[in-house]
């Protein structure tokens, strides 16, 4: 019986480590179990076959009676995490489906306010089997070619607008090669032959970077690349399944495009089915014949495009740290490319623990290769241990994806780090010198000088001797500053740049992974050693160490000193409690946060307006780490005096929390903002919403006004969402109907249960609706008839004719750069007037901002080139 595949591999969301134990649940269409399995180490299930139909129904053109692939529903579920949720999965004989699965943890409050988003995806019937598929028009003549970019570049990531341009819908940002392979599985089955996958996938390249080249959305004031729509661009599908083979393609061809000789812009390359739907570009069927021809993917291009299109591949690719040397790779070379292919796999290691981590030796050693065909088993590439284009390309990129996540996450020391942003000690560095910062100043130049040969190794003892010096002046030298072994401010700061950047390639400060004991060694044994010497300087109970990255008995010892002072229990082993309370307690005295023999967290005393020390300065330094999270939060300077930046900031955060707003920090204030802080840093980046105004005082019952009627609409919306939220019964009299809805909106949120609306309520209450408003399917939109209404649209209109109107503008805005998109409304409004008056201008119509007979029989004829087959939209197919 035919059969095809499915794959799952799961993360966690926003993260690109593995995520192991998650269970895996896939259902026929009937409901019924077809297979059930576990992710293992690695984040990946077992591959699972399951029946599909013959593949011949996908490989020929005339068939429309029998879908050509089998359909599956998957669940992917484990305890302390949101479920994934995945329907209309398909399945082709012979080819594996790749559910990349991204999960979040089950944060009551945080579920709610990022509203489950990408828990639950519905795939849409495939394109060509149920006729909607294609690209969008090529643009007219008067804009193909406005040049805004020096180059053609190849993005790392890509803005994907889900819906038409002017749809009030979410963007999602995506690297650039799983936006082509989900495009591509979007749009052909994967049955196809090689050469004509390859030449659809060339072809949506392309089409992406032209829409990148000409900046056509954001240079009309759009905060995306691309849409996800295929009537004005190509089909995407947040969240869903592809197909392995087009991961493996597109690994392969990204950084390559279609061009026309003696054009410098990539080819829009317009496509369509070639069977229900005509156009002038690129056949997707006729693909298929061409290829069964013997065509190679340039001659299909060619076919469809004219002789003059060319590939050409781009070596410009966006934040990749170093270009494809040329040659493969392989077990037995040497050299330069070697080495940042090892330092790459090793700090992709940090997050995928499975690949194992090649020492940065500079040959392609056994380990080497073995952790090379982990990574291609991992990411659908041909498991060959050979370093090839599509595998470089496909290293460098997961290369920067785990380092920009570190960077967010503090993990390159931006915000939870040993210094939290590199300040200069305000003292000259030289030789003689002792202390704390001369401590990090040589951890810094051991740390570098491990991965460059021209620095010489010092050893951390906090005394500026003349290895210091030399190391120093090493560094000044390499990094063009004045050689002179003295360490100012100039120098200092570049030594912290250099230093966090290495960090970020490492891992910085993130748990390995697994517990370090007698006899580990490497870069976290050498964080851990100089977290120890680093509470060694505050606290008489722990011994320093030599920070030599080989945990010895003396390491043994100190470690367990450490777990002794601070409540842990005293094994002498660094698993992740005893790792975060280094880090923690690391941070707080290098940082000046504690005064000695103090524990990070204890309540310094009551602090207002005057007060000064190390308590302010703590306190100043917690908020400031909040701040990056919070956007009502304002900045203010750690700096050991409560002024009134302080006060605004504790005012500020105290508004946040629904603790009473006055701006000193007592024993509340204290403790809340040193938990949030310390959690916050350890889980990475919050989604900052953008609420509404809040009212001027909290609202209660009795209370009425402008400030209640919204506080309704706002309860009402979260009650289509929230079940266990009531309506509010609208008005604008706070009524114990609305009391009842706030009180379970205040439950539901984690709020305390008051009945009334402080500013901390209204944020929370606002923000959620303002995320769920995010994702919420804009309103139906009446059908529209596209028959003349017999009078006359002018600004105030409404109705059907309105709304066809608009689409036909969208329409014309999707290929001609003069005409903006305008919201369907189905009112003519003033974006819809504004619109209408360039269009007519540039038709020579008049009167302008007015649709009479003869506007709207030219505005039809105009847009029904560019809308579906038979120029109107029928409330199943979007017009644009």
């Amino acid at each position: 019986m035919p059969s095809g595949s499915l794959l799952a591999v799961a993360a966690l969301a926003g993260q690109a480590g593995p995520l192991p134990g998650v269970t895996v649940t896939v259902l026929d269409e009937s409901g019924l179990p077809a297979a059930r399995l576990v992710t293992d180490e690695n984040g990946r299930t077992a591959e699972a076959d399951l029946p599909a139909p013959d593949r011949a129904y996908s490989l020929a053109e005339d068939n429309t009676a029998v879908r050509p692939y089998a359909v599956y529903t998957l669940l992917a579920e484990k305890d302390g995490w949101q479920p994934v949720e995945i329907r209309g999965v398909q399945v082709f004989d012979g080819q594996q489906t790749v559910a990349r699965l991204a999960l979040l943890p089950a944060d009551p409050v945080l579920q709610t306010a990022r509203l489950l988003a990408g828990s639950q995806v519905e795939i849409p019937p495939h394109p060509l089997y149920a006729g909607a598929g294609g690209s969008g028009p090529a643009p007219v003549s008067e804009c193909a070619v406005p040049q805004v970019l020096d180059e053609v570049v190849i993005p790392r990531t890509i803005t994907v607008h889900l819906g038409r341009p002017a749809e009030n819908a979410r963007n999602v940002t995506v690297p650039f090669q799983e936006y082509i392979a989900n495009v591509a599985s979007s749009e052909v089955y994967p049955t196809w032959p090689e050469q004509a996958l390859r030449a659809n996938i060339l072809a949506q390249i392309s089409l992406a970077l032209n829409r990148i080249w000409t900046e056509w959305y954001p240079s009309r004031g759009y905060s995306f690349n691309i849409t996800g729509s295929p009537a004005v661009d190509q089909a995407y599908t947040e969240g869903r399944t592809v197909f392995a083979v087009m991961e493996r393609l597109t690994a392969e061809l990204f950084a390559t495009y279609v061009r026309r000789s003696g054009d410098a812009e990539p080819y829009f390359t317009e496509y369509c089915d070639g069977r229900l739907v005509s156009c002038a570009g690129m056949k997707q069927w006729g693909t298929v014949d061409r290829a069964n021809e013997g065509m190679s993917a340039l001659q299909i291009l060619r076919y469809y495009y004219g002789s003059r299109v060319n590939l050409v591949t781009s070596r410009n690719l966006a934040d990749i740290p170093e270009s494809y040397p040329g040659r493969a790779l392989r077990r037995g070379d040497s050299g330069a490319a070697v080495r940042v292919l090892q330092r790459q796999l090793d700090r992709i290691a940090k997050d995928y623990p499975a690949f194992g981590k090649p020492a940065a030796t500079g040959v392609f050693d056994e380990a080497t290769e073995t952790s090379v065909r982990a990574f291609q088993r991992y990411f659908s590439l041909t498991v060959d241990g050979v370093v090839g284009r599509a595998t470089w390309n496909k290293v460098s990129y997961i290369y920067v994806s785990v380092k920009e996540l570190a960077q967010l996450t503090s993990e390159g020391e931006e915000l939870g780090g040993e210094v939290s942003s590199g300040p200069w000690p305000g003292v000259v560095l030289r030789l003689g010198d002792e202390g704390l910062a001369v401590q990090v100043l040589q951890f810094w130049l051991a740390d570098l000088a491990l991965y460059d040969s021209s620095l010489p190794a010092v050893t951390v003892d906090g005394v500026y001797g003349a290895a210091t010096r030399r190391a120093v002046a090493a560094f000044q030298q390499e990094a063009g500053l004045t050689a002179d072994g003295v360490v100012g401010q100039l120098t200092w700061e570049a030594l912290y740049a250099a230093w966090r950047n290495l960090q970020s390639d490492l891992g910085g400060g993130a748990y390995p992974g697994s517990a370090l004991r007698r006899g580990s060694r490497g870069n976290a044994v050498r964080l851990v050693q100089f977290r120890l010497r680093l509470a060694a300087a505050n606290y008489a109970a722990v011994p320093a160490v030599a920070v030599d990255g080989v945990y010895g008995a003396g390491t043994e010892a100190a470690v367990a000193a450490f777990q002794a002072r601070f409540g842990l229990a005293e094994d002498g082993v660094t698993g992740r409690a005893s790792w975060e309370a280094l880090a923690g307690v690391g941070l707080a005295v290098v940082n000046g946060l504690v005064e000695p023999e103090e524990a990070p967290g204890q309540f310094p005393g009551t602090m207002r307006p005057g007060s000064t020390g190390t308590g302010v300065r703590a306190l100043q330094f917690y908020l400031w780490l909040l701040a990056a999270y919070y956007a009502d939060l304002p900045g203010l300077a750690v700096d050991g005096v409560y002024g009134a930046d302080t006060e605004a900031a504790v005012t500020a955060w105290q508004q946040q929390a629904g603790l009473t707003a006055d701006g000193v920090a007592g024993p509340a204030t204290w403790q809340s903002v040193y938990t949030a802080a310390v959690r916050m840093a350890a889980s990475g980046p919050v989604a900052r919403l953008s609420p509404l105004p809040a009212p001027a005082g909290a609202l209660g019952p009795s209370d009425e006004g402008a400030s209640v009627a919204v506080l309704g609409q706002v309860l009402d919306f979260l009650a289509h969402w929230l079940r266990e939220v009531p309506p509010s019964g609208g008005g604008d009299r706070f009524t114990p109907e609305m009391e009842a809805s706030v009180q379970a909106a205040q439950a539901v949120l984690g709020l305390p249960v008051t009945g009334r609306v402080a500013a901390g309520d209204w944020r929370t209450l606002t923000g959620a609706a303002s995320a769920l408003y995010a994702v919420t399917p804009g309103t139906a939109a009446p059908r529209p008839e596209g028959i003349w209404p017999g009078y006359t649209l002018a600004a105030g209109s409404a109705g059907t004719a309105v709304l066809s109107v608009q689409q036909w503008l969208n329409a014309l805005g999707g290929v001609d750069c003069r005409f903006d998109f305008v919201p369907e409304t189905g009112f003519l409004d003033a974006p819809t007037l504004a619109a209408l008056e360039t269009y007519q201008a540039a038709a020579g119509l008049s009167p302008a901002g007015v649709v009479d007979d003869e506007v709207w029989r030219r505005l039809s004829a105009d847009a029904a080139p560019y809308l579906p087959e038979g120029g109107q939209c029928d409330g199943e197919t979007v017009c644009v």
